[in-house]
């Protein structure tokens, strides 16, 4: 758990320090922009931008029976923000495993990547997509598929 929460927090202190720094030296408005763009860094790399994580073993079953794909991420990666945030609101259609907070995901991916924990990874009906294509992934939720 401290893991996914180590570059945030050391994000907003060195923010911190540089907003301290900017206001003694007597540029409050500078200060204000710079802790305001650390905070906003600290959050985009922190695990609330996702949606809640499950254990491995929920999120199998739950795929199995309404046929979503399940993401396995890890906080401060970069491919898995981007895959987030051009999920969009679809993101929340996805069943998102958090492989430092759980060891079984962590070991599945593992499984499927050649004992590395390359995130993200894709289960789709059981098949493993390592860093898919965000559009390819929306295609891929139920309701795509309808159509």
């Amino acid at each position: 758990m401290t893991r996914a929460w180590f570059l945030p927090v050391l994000l907003l202190l060195c923010g911190t320090v540089v907003a301290a720094g900017l206001a003694s030296s007597g540029s409050p408005g500078a200060a204000a922009s710079a802790l305001l763009l650390f905070v906003l860094f600290a959050g985009v790399n922190s695990p609330l931008v996702f949606p809640r994580s499950m254990g491995a073993p929920e999120a199998r079953r739950r795929s199995t029976v309404d046929g979503r794909p399940i993401v396995f991420w890890r906080p401060g990666c970069t491919y898995c923000l981007r895959l987030r945030i051009r999920l969009g609101r679809n993101a929340h259609q996805l069943h998102w495993v958090d492989i430092w907070r759980d060891p079984a995901g962590a070991a599945a991916v593992r499984a499927v990547n050649d004992g590395n924990e390359t995130v993200p990874t894709v289960m789709v009906a059981g098949r493993p997509h390592v860093n898919p294509d965000p559009a390819w992934v929306r295609d891929q939720l139920p309701s795509s598929r309808d159509r």
